[in-house]
């Protein structure tokens, strides 16, 4: 493989870049009108202008980012995450134009793109799962006597889901068919597919997933847990690992079911499967995510990997450099997605101008990021504008240094998620271990953390006035 066309943007374009160039294999950007001035684009060997902002006009055109590769003579396109990187089709045609595409076989896409589908995939694998319908629901009033007999709580989901879109908690019987006709119709608009059906609604849960990759002679392994539980509106925003709560027996039993689920399916490549956790930590299948995960540094962190050169070279029929046996847990990583969103407003998106941004540096702290200062945050994609990540040799350490971290990036022109990272690092539930997936829900409200800052800033200016003091006596003291 000596040429990769990354058919990404921002802080995953560059990071798979970095590695690429670490390996020797020259790049190529893509890019909207928007970004030629990003720093993936700039870092590339080549990059080609494929259209304007709008994703629908620029990234998600699959053909004509094949018809790119073709051109410049690339080996092998890397999805990164996101726009085409659970796009069966596109994985498809990379294959009929004999481009590699680095990730699964269509086929597995396909399966694990359906919720229903891929349960219906892991079924002779004993895999847990939550009670409820393992078929689309067609008929409300059938729906309505299976959930009664689940039991309410319970919650619709749509197939072909993600990101909490057709998605409803339903607590009594009495709101049922509401709440089924509105996942329908958001199932519809956001996916074109109003497939959906109905699980029992784990009441406490914390979301924990596990890494894993396979490659094409047979071999497969997983790289331990992320805990992904600190969310807001079903979207993560603070991952570690490992999870404090996984014994080192749990945490076996849920590898064994991850590396299941790949083999359900003939995986190749880096996957990701997700699980629930109830409060009496009974574990249950959710989905598979058939790509590189936004919060794939922790584990690279803890078990000393490079997943995306792990990706490469599976994509390029070699073999796993390494066993499960081969792989332990060393420290503890910690990651924050930093997002252009108002904390204090909702977590609603925050546009406009990076006028000051300076990025923290030093021992145990790693920033994936994919802007520099003078940019502009557009208002056409994820508004995740870098992710911070920091280790240590325990939790604690980790968590310390996320704090010290924080205070240390230093952003102006926008408001970001890094005031609600230092929310979550000194709240006591989280530095406990004893929360869920509820922690914003139960803990957080933009008044809690005004007043965190309010006291911070007392607490900063008492300190300052010490000093001051301090120097004032030096300065009295005659020789």
């Amino acid at each position: 493989m000596k040429k990769i066309l990354v058919a990404n943007r921002g802080e995953i374009a560059l990071r798979v870049m970095k590695t690429a160039k670490k390996m020797g294999i020259k790049t190529v950007a893509v890019y909207s009108t928007i970004d030629r001035q990003s720093p993936h684009v700039k870092f590339a060997d080549e990059a080609v202008l494929i259209g304007e902002a709008p994703s629908n006009k620029s990234y998600l055109l699959g053909n004509k980012i094949i018809e790119v590769a073709k051109s410049l003579n690339v080996d092998a396109i890397h999805p990164g995450y996101g726009f085409l990187s659970e796009n069966a089709d596109f994985a498809e045609a990379c294959e009929q134009n004999n481009i590699i595409f680095i990730g699964p076989k269509s086929h597995a896409i396909r399966i694990m793109g359906s919720k229903l589908a891929a349960k219906d995939a892991v079924k002779s694998y004993n895999i847990p799962m939550v009670p409820g319908t393992d078929e689309a629901i067609t008929d409300i009033a059938d729906a309505k006597k299976i959930a009664a007999n689940i039991g309410f709580p319970i919650l619709i989901k749509a197939s072909a889901g993600g990101g909490g879109k057709g998605m409803r908690i339903v607590e009594k019987e009495s709101e049922f068919e509401s709440q089924m006709d509105r996942a329908i119709s958001e199932a519809v608009n956001a996916f074109g597919d109003g497939s959906v059906f109905i699980e029992k609604y784990v009441a406490s849960p914390r979301h924990i997933e596990i890494q894993v990759m396979a490659d094409t002679h047979g071999n497969y392994i997983h790289l331990f847990e992320r805990e992904c539980s600190i969310q807001r509106r079903h979207q993560k925003v603070v991952e570690e690992a490992p999870s404090s709560v996984l014994t080192p027996e749990l945490r076996s039993k849920m590898g064994e079911a991850a590396v299941n689920v790949a083999k359900a399916c003939d995986y190749v490549g880096a996957g990701t499967v997700e699980f629930l956790l109830d409060e009496h930590h009974n574990f249950y299948f959710l989905e598979m995510n058939t790509r590189l995960q936004v919060e794939h540094p922790v584990s690279e962190i803890i078990t000393n990997t490079d997943l995306v050169e792990l990706q490469i070279k599976v994509a390029n029929g070699e073999k796993l450099p390494m066993q499960q046996k081969d792989l332990k847990i060393t420290g503890h990583a910690l990651e924050l997605r930093v997002y252009a969103e108002d904390p204090l407003n909702d977590f609603l998106p925050s546009v406009g101008t990076l006028e000051t941004y300076k990025l923290p540096e030093g021992k145990g702290i790693r920033v994936d990021n994919g802007f520099e200062e003078g940019m502009e945050i557009p208002i056409y994609y994820d508004p995740m504008i870098s992710k911070l990540i920091t280790y240590g040799n325990t939790r604690d350490e980790a968590i310390s240094l996320m704090k010290q971290a924080i205070s240390d990036y230093d952003i102006k022109g926008i408001e970001t998620t890094l005031p609600f990272g230092t929310f979550v690092c000194e709240h006591d539930a989280f530095r406990s271990g004893n929360f869920d997936t509820h922690f914003v829900k139960k803990y957080f409200s933009a008044e809690k953390m005004k007043l965190q800052h309010e006291k911070e800033a007392k607490i900063a200016a008492l300190i300052a006035l010490k000093h001051f003091n301090d120097e004032e006596k030096q300065l009295r003291v005659p020789n």
